[in-house]
Order: structure tokens, then sequence, then C-alpha cells
């Protein structure tokens, strides 16, 4: 789950009060029952792990021979991953003797440090985080020899319940809330001593569906990753409750089956998500795998769904951003992506965003939430959402979008030859006059992409506006560039005005346009999480200008060769993908 490293690391007053409350439980509540581990984790990561190479929070750090706790001061976003426990997921995928001796050694150098409530990570999410992951793998860090040592596991776990009852409320709305109410009813109903928190923190779950799942299943921050985090949490939580005799409330179910239809419709070919507003594609499996505990079939929307349009035909997909970014009170991650879309073939991310540069400091975060760090048109050094108050540099990255599209608008067509979405904003409006119209066509094979963009002053009252523009700076063309972030496994050749896209599985795919004033292929960067620098890789550009009152270029994205024979990517590639 991504982080706010400083905001979950740092306790407040509050949260100081209620760890030190907490720390004086002399109770040693054993469990109800052996609990199951329900978070996957990563071999690889594991192994790195175990070589004291730690990949956390977008920040890397090597320190063979020490325990997690013994290390120098590290940013705050590492610290809260360290705080989290989420590594445990990946000793536990590596399952060898020594992974289970160190989850069960540095867990207990953190009960002997933290334990009593001092030091950072008391707050509401990271406690939720660390007492789902303690839990999960109870069995890996329950030592058989040492009687001692499981007692004080069961003291902390109790410890950290009691805190999470005090203070889940204070842990910022959605997904951290969410995490803090996960963990105290599993403490609540998977510890003996516990039992009395069950009820009232079943009823906040209840609230709290209610109050932050919408109607359609979506999130105000209209992060698809966040979406997906909140389904795991709400399953996990739902599942161990049911073991444990309890059963979840009605709101939570009703959330998980509405948030499934969502998710399902904001999956890619190659089951990984839609990366828009800071969301990444998720950890490898951990969507299908959500999705199957969410269970009932949940089918994709025709309609959006979250504010996102699918297209999907044959081994393709397609899905645009439809809506205008989140309501500043959403969340600091918001983009600029209004009109974006993403393709995938097969297992293949083709035309990507940049990412989330959150993890990657200030400067990253706030560029690849501009429009050019999408594959959508934008106005040259204009992007169609604005951040918030001028002259805040050091804050930048934080602002909220404050000037958004007043007008997204949205039209899906079934037609003989494919799907058709049909979308326009009006981002550009209050500086230019101007819309951008895009309309999008999937042949029904999915071997074809079609795409038109138009920058237009539409009524009598736009063209005023453009022509006082135009009066104002007549030295200022207004030019646009349309751009196609590829995703860095994607070779390109520009050749002849064409461009040729050749993937990792042979296929290939290749790009051809009318109307733009010159075509190019442009450094871009990735930004994924996990990663602890931007990987390079390339964009295709399409440089525009307005004329008289619009501007418009037409492309194609067309398959020209297939995946060889030999060398297929599923074991069903052929498979045309849920529609």
């Amino acid at each position: 789950m991504a982080t706010d490293g400083l905001r979950e690391l740092r306790p407040s007053l509050r949260d100081r009060i209620a760890a030190r409350r907490a720390g004086r439980l002399r109770l040693d509540p054993l469990f109800r029952l052996r609990p199951e581990p329900r978070s996957i984790g990563d071999v690889t990561r594991g192994r790195r792990i175990l070589a004291g190479r730690f990949d956390l929070g977008g920040h890397h750090l090597s320190a063979p021979d020490r325990i997690p706790w013994d290390l120098p001061a590290q940013p705050p976003e590492f610290e809260a991953a360290l705080h989290g426990f989420g590594w445990l997921d990946d000793l536990a995928a590596l399952g060898t003797e020594a992974a289970r001796r160190a989850a069960r050694d540095w867990t207990q150098g953190w009960i002997t440090r933290f334990g009593t409530g001092r030091g950072p990570g008391w707050t509401a999410p990271l406690a939720g985080r660390r007492v789902l992951r303690w839990i999960h793998h109870a069995l890996m860090l329950r030592d058989p020899a040492d009687d001692t040592a499981n007692a004080r596991l069961c003291r902390a776990l109790g410890r950290q319940t009691r805190f999470l009852a005090a203070r889940w409320a204070g842990a910022p709305a959605g997904a951290p809330r969410f995490e803090a109410l996960a963990g105290l009813l599993h403490g609540a109903a998977l510890l003996e001593g516990m039992e009395r928190h069950l009820a009232p923190a079943r009823a906040a779950l209840e609230a709290e569906c209610a109050a932050r799942i919408d109607p359609q299943g979506g999130i105000a921050t209209r992060n698809p990753e966040e979406l997906l985090d909140i389904l795991a949490l709400l399953t996990w939580t739902r599942d161990s409750l049911a073991e444990a005799g309890a059963q979840a409330g009605p709101e939570c179910s009703a959330a998980i089956a509405r948030i499934a239809s969502v998710l399902r419709t904001l999956r890619h070919a190659d089951s990984g998500l839609a990366r828009f507003h800071g969301g990444g594609r998720g950890e490898v499996g951990r969507l299908e795998h959500a999705l199957a505990a969410a269970g009932g079939p949940a089918p994709p929307l025709r309609e959006r769904a979250m504010g996102y349009a699918r297209l999907a035909a044959g081994r393709s997909t397609v899905i645009a951003d439809a809506a205008p970014p989140p309501e500043p009170g959403a969340g600091r991650d918001a983009h600029a992506a209004t009109l974006a879309f993403e393709l995938t073939s097969g297992r293949r991310p083709v035309i990507v965003s940049c990412g989330s540069g959150r993890g990657f400091g200030p400067d990253w975060h706030r560029a690849a939430r501009a429009t050019s760090a999408h594959s959508t048109l934008a106005i040259t050094a204009v992007s169609s959402s604005r951040f918030g108050p001028a002259g805040r540099r050091e804050a930048g990255a934080r602002l909220p979008l404050m000037e958004r599209p007043g007008a997204v608008s949205f039209e899906r067509r079934d037609e003989p030859q494919g799907p058709a979405l049909l979308l326009g904003h009006d981002g550009y409006f209050a500086t230019h006059g101007l819309t951008h119209l895009r309309r999008l066509d999937l042949s029904a094979d999915g071997r074809t992409l079609t795409g038109e963009d138009m920058l237009a002053a539409i009524t009598a009252a736009d063209r005023r506006r453009f022509a006082r523009y135009r009066a104002a700076y007549p030295d200022r063309p207004v030019a646009f560039r349309v751009h196609f972030h590829l995703h860095p496994a994607v070779a390109a050749r520009l050749e002849a005005g064409m461009v040729t896209l050749t993937l990792p599985s042979g296929e290939v795919w290749e790009f051809a346009q009318e109307g733009a004033q010159a075509v190019a292929l442009a450094p871009s960067v990735h930004l994924e999480r996990g990663r602890v620098a931007p990987q390079p890789t390339l964009q295709i550009v399409l440089d525009g200008a307005v004329g008289a009152a619009a501007g418009q270029v037409n492309w194609t994205l067309a398959k020209a060769a297939d995946t060889p024979v030999a060398v297929r990517d599923l074991a069903h590639d052929d498979m045309p993908i849920e529609a």
C-alpha cells in the first residue's frame, strides 16, 4: 500500500497517550484459532531482504548482517514501510528456515524496542498494518521452542489491538482508516480477551463502507490501486470474522460486491490495473487473488466505473480517464489526466502513463501529475487541470488540483466494426476558450485502435474567448502535443513518419498519423512503485497547432504481426479477454 511516510510514521500526541496506555496491558491474549495467511509476498524480494538489501517506500538500503531496528535514520517512507511489516509477506513467500528465523528475530526486536508504546510507528494505519501481518504470519512468527517469546508476541498484539480501539478514527479517511479497522477487527476476533472491541469495530467498519464506498463501488480519490487495497482489506476481514464465528455486516458485503465490479472494469488484459491518480498496476497476481476472494460474477461495467471507461476486444484493452480529477479534498495524488488512455495487448502493456512519482521525491511527484506525463493531448506547458496557490514551490508536489475541467462528456457506442468512446473536456476553456475532444475506436478483433484528437472553440462564446486570447498574445500560437508514453519493454523505431512498436513477445504494432505538423520519438520515464529510480523509456509525440478556431490530428495503432506461436505469453493466449 502506498504510504505518506511522515504522516504515518510520526504519532500525534493523542496517539502517544493511547500507545502508552495500551503499552501497560499485562494480558497475554492467546489465539482463539489458528489464523491463515492472506497477504501475498514476493520470493525475489524475500531473498533480497534476507541478504540485507531493503527496498522499502521507494528507497533502497544495503545493510547486510544488521537487524532493521539498528539501521541508520532513513526517509519517512522507508521507515513507515519498515514499521508496517509488509515485508513479512516477502519472507513468508521465501519460506526458508533462515527467512522464518529472521522474521521471528526482527519481530521480537521490534517488540523489545517499541512494544510498550514508545518510538515511531504508533499510528493507527501502521498499527493496523502491523497487526494484520503479525496475525497473517503468526505460524511463522511463533517459536516452537520459546514459550516466553510467543507470550510476548501475543501481548504485543493485544496492546496494539487496544491502541487501535482507541485511535482508529484518527487514521485518514480511505484506505488508511480501513487498514486500521481491519487490524482492529482481526485482533478483536482472533485474540482471547479482545472480544469487547468486536461489536463497536464492526459497526465502525459498516459506517465507513457506507460513507466511503459510493453506490457504484468507487472511492473519492479515484485511485484504482487504493480501491484494490480496500477490497483486499474487506475480504480479509470478512473471511477472518467468518472463521472466528462472527459475521461481517451487510454494508461490508455489499461494498465488496460493488468494488469487485469496478476493479473488473479497470483490469487490463494482463490482469494489471489501470495506472491513474497515483495508483500502480498492483503486485502480480494480487488483483486476481482479490477478485477471487470477493466471489460472485460481478462483470465489468459498460458505463463509466469510478470515472473510467473501458474498451475490450480480442486480446486488447483500452482504459481511459473519462471524468474530472478528484475533488481537492480527496487526496494529494490527483493527476491532470483527463481523457488519457492506456492500451494493453495480451500480457504486454503498450501505451501507458508515466505513473506516480510519489516515491521518487517531490520533483518527480509534481512532474508526473502534469497532463504531459499522460497519454493524451496537452497544450504546450499547460495542464488540463492546474495546481493550487502559486508561490508554494516547496509544497508543489502536494498541492491539490484546484482548476479542474467543469464538464467531461462521455458516450459509448457499440458499432458493428467495434466499440468506441466519444470523450471531451473543457479544462482549457478558462485559459484559452478551447475544448479537447477525443474519439477512440477499437476494432472488433482488437487489432486496431483508431483515435481522433481535436482542440476547438466550439460555441460562439468559446470563439470570443479564444479571440481574446489570440489578441492578448498575437505572437504566441496555441501549440499542442499529443503524447503516447510507451512501456519500457516496448522497442520503438521511427521511419518515414511511421513508428514501429515491437513487444517482448515479438508482437508488432504500427503507429501512423495524419494532420500533425511533426511526429517524433522523445524521451520519457516510467515510474513504478518498488523501484529505486525512474526507468527511461520513449514516447510518441505528435505536434499540432490551433488555427482559426480548431486543430486536429488523427492516428492509428494497428497490429502488424502477432506473437510467434513458439513464444506464447499465456497458456490460452489466443482466447479473447473478458469484455
